[in-house]
């Protein structure tokens, strides 16, 4: 199926590794022009060099509200036009809650809500001015059922998930689609300390009705189809890839 996303502009933040980097690599093989941020110059060297010349690295951290509101002026700047955003960067800093500085939350706030907040807003006024976009807000199973030693975390992600619903129907009618994707368990680098333990990795597939951890390859397809012209009639929903974990009694 040709998802019509050559010559597409597409920007993806946290785009140096794991979910992002994948994302960013499967829109550039589908003839897309991606911008690819993240605070790991390195890591998106390394993605850009992968892309075939369709991508573009740009250095940006999502705690500086300067930074992140700028963006999206600048891949209009060197492409011309916007079409679709991917907020994909975050952070997920685990701790017992009643333990928990108040700053942890503040900066899980910061990057995982106020940062796709600004990027959804700068580039969704370009979106309407051209006539239309999609925005795909990565969020997270504990986004949709809340889970203990990450407070802060679920709900700074359940947070995305009601930003996504809201925006959606209040841009609907300007043709800018607003999604959201809440992945499970993935074998990403931000799974590194389950992955290197033979107990916790086993402790956390059994609660995995699949029996596995998922590949980033796995969230691609529906990421790429959810930026593409396609879903031009499928905005506001949240589309979870657990394994079947989030359904399980």
């Amino acid at each position: 199926m040709d998802l019509r996303l050559r010559d597409t502009v597409v920007l993806v933040t946290g785009a140096s590794r794991g979910l992002g980097a994948a994302i960013a690599l499967a829109l550039a093989a589908e003839g897309a022009y991606v911008v690819a941020a993240a605070r790991s110059r390195d890591g998106l060297r390394e993605v850009a060099a992968e892309g075939g010349g369709r991508i573009t690295p740009i250095a940006a951290d999502m705690r500086d509200e300067a930074e992140v509101a700028a963006l999206p002026g600048q891949v209009v700047a060197r492409h011309g036009r916007i079409d679709g955003l991917i907020n994909n960067a975050g952070i997920a800093p685990a701790g017992k809650f009643a333990d928990q500085d108040p700053a942890v939350w503040k900066d899980t706030l910061a990057v995982n809500v106020i940062a796709p907040m600004l990027l959804a807003q700068a580039a969704g006024r370009h979106m309407i001015a051209q006539g239309g976009g999609r925005i795909v807000n990565v969020a997270s199973t504990t986004g949709v059922r809340g889970k203990p030693m990450l407070v802060g975390y679920s709900a700074s992600k359940g947070a995305v998930i009601r930003m996504t619903e809201a925006l959606a129907a209040e841009w609907a009618a300007k043709n800018v689609q607003v999604n959201a994707i809440a992945p499970g368990a993935f074998s990403t680098e931000a799974q590194k300390a389950v992955l290197e333990s033979p107990d916790l990795l086993r402790r956390r597939v059994a609660r995995i009705p699949a029996g596995r951890m998922a590949e980033p390859q796995e969230l691609v397809p529906l990421a790429c189809l959810l930026v593409s012209p396609l879903s031009s009639f499928t905005t506001g929903a949240t589309f979870v890839v657990d394994g079947g974990e989030s359904g399980k009694l």
